[in-house]
């Protein structure tokens, strides 16, 4: 019961974690839109395979970030850098496509790749995922052996894949729903991703 509890959790946590709009989950709607189905699982797969050494460190890190929270904040600032650069890639492709109408020569990316990419240059992952399991220690929910860690995990794992699944899956009706939006998702994703390192900063220096 116990590991079948932490397998919840895990799920639970990162999929409600990932189910608002971000830089993982609408370039999974992007990609499915491109590319088809099939690239939007491999694309999946990329990212949630990432998500079981960030899960990992996460735990690992849960009960020293309370003694030394400059491990986040060395992350956070990473984070600007990162989603600065990611900011301006996404606003430069959104531009490529505006200059360039050519419907029939859609480029199609290493979908894996990109996922398990992205996935890294989330710096906010391993802090949710430590503030998931800290909430849960807190009501002494959570345990740290072996067993239940690999349940967290893998639960954590599916419930990232799925959600991205199901942006992917429902993408045309997305498409359908917010009309001109999401025939420029890279802006969104620039403005998305602009907006993290603006708050980021906003939170750490001012």
């Amino acid at each position: 019961m116990i590991l079948v509890l932490h397998f919840f959790f895990g799920f639970i946590f990162s999929f409600l974690g990932s189910i608002t709009p971000s830089m993982l989950n609408m370039t999974a709607l992007k990609i499915s839109l491109e590319n088809g189905r099939n690239e939007l699982n491999k694309y999946a797969l990329g990212v949630s395979l990432i998500v079981i050494p960030q899960a990992y460190i996460a735990i690992f890190l849960t009960k020293r970030i309370v003694e030394n929270p400059s491990i986040i904040e060395i992350l956070e600032k990473a984070g600007i850098v990162i989603f600065i650069f990611l900011s301006y890639y996404f606003y430069r492709e959104f531009k490529k496509s505006k200059s360039k109408v050519e419907a029939s020569a859609v480029k199609k990316e290493n979908a894996f790749l990109a996922g398990i990419t992205l996935s890294v240059l989330n710096m906010f992952s391993i802090p949710f995922f430590c503030g998931s399991v800290a909430a849960l220690d807190t009501f002494r929910l959570f345990r740290f052996n072996y067993s239940a860690i690999l349940f967290f995990v893998l639960g954590s794992v599916i419930g990232t894949f799925y959600i991205l699944y199901l942006y992917g899956k429902f993408a045309k009706i997305i498409q359908k729903k917010t009309g001109k939006l999401t025939k420029d998702i890279n802006l969104i994703l620039s403005i998305i991703t602009g907006l993290v390192a603006v708050f980021t900063f906003i939170k750490i220096f001012i």
